[in-house]
C-alpha cells in the first residue's frame, strides 16, 4: 500500500510539475506574440518609410493587396477607419501610384467605385520584405510537414481570436 501511496504522490509532483511548466509555455508563446507583433509593426514601418508611404496608408495597402478590389466603404470597415479619413488615405495612395480608383460597372449606383492596387508597384513592396520572406523559408525548412500543419493552425486560429478580440472592443 506505501507503494501505491508514494506512486500517487510522485504523480501528483509530476502532474504539478506539468502544469506549471505548461503555464511558463503557454506564457512564453503570449509574449513572443506580443514580441512578433512589435517586430512587425517596426517592419512595416521601415519598409513604409522606404517607400515614402504613412504607416496607416501602409495598413491600408496592404489590405488591399490581399484583399482587393475593395470598394472603399468595405476597405474602411476592414481596417477600422472612419469613412471620411478614407478619403485621404486613398487620395495620398492613387497619387505615389499605388492604387486605381475603378467605376464598378455592377454597382447600381453610377459614382461607386472599387479600389485596386496597381501591379507594377507591388514588387517595390515584395523586394523590401525579401530578407523577412528569405528567413521565413529557412524558419520553415526546419519543420516537417505535420509540425507546419500545427503551426498554421495555430497561427490561423491566434489571428481568429485576434479578430474577435478586436470586433468585441469596436
Amino acid at each position: 500500500m506505501s507503494s501505491i501511496a508514494s506512486t500517487d504522490g510522485a504523480a501528483n509532483s509530476a502532474g504539478r510539475g506539468d502544469v506549471r511548466q505548461r503555464r511558463r509555455l503557454t506564457t512564453a508563446i503570449k509574449e513572443s506574440m506580443r514580441d512578433l507583433g512589435n517586430q512587425l509593426t517596426l517592419l512595416n514601418h521601415h519598409v513604409g518609410s522606404r517607400l515614402e508611404i504613412k504607416d496607416g496608408d501602409f495598413d491600408c495597402l496592404e489590405v488591399i493587396n490581399r484583399h482587393g478590389p475593395l470598394t472603399p466603404s468595405a476597405l474602411a470597415r476592414l481596417t477600422g477607419l472612419h469613412p471620411a479619413t478614407m478619403t485621404g488615405v486613398l487620395d495620398r495612395l492613387e497619387r505615389g501610384g499605388w492604387i486605381t480608383r475603378d467605376r464598378d460597372p455592377r454597382a447600381a449606383d453610377r459614382r461607386a467605385i472599387t479600389v485596386r492596387a496597381t501591379r507594377d508597384r507591388v514588387g517595390e513592396i515584395f523586394h523590401l520584405y525579401a530578407g523577412m520572406n528569405a528567413s521565413m523559408d529557412q524558419i520553415c525548412d526546419s519543420y516537417n510537414d505535420a509540425q507546419l500543419a500545427v503551426l498554421a493552425d495555430f497561427l490561423q486560429r491566434t489571428t481568429g481570436a485576434g479578430r474577435t478580440a478586436t470586433e468585441e472592443l469596436a
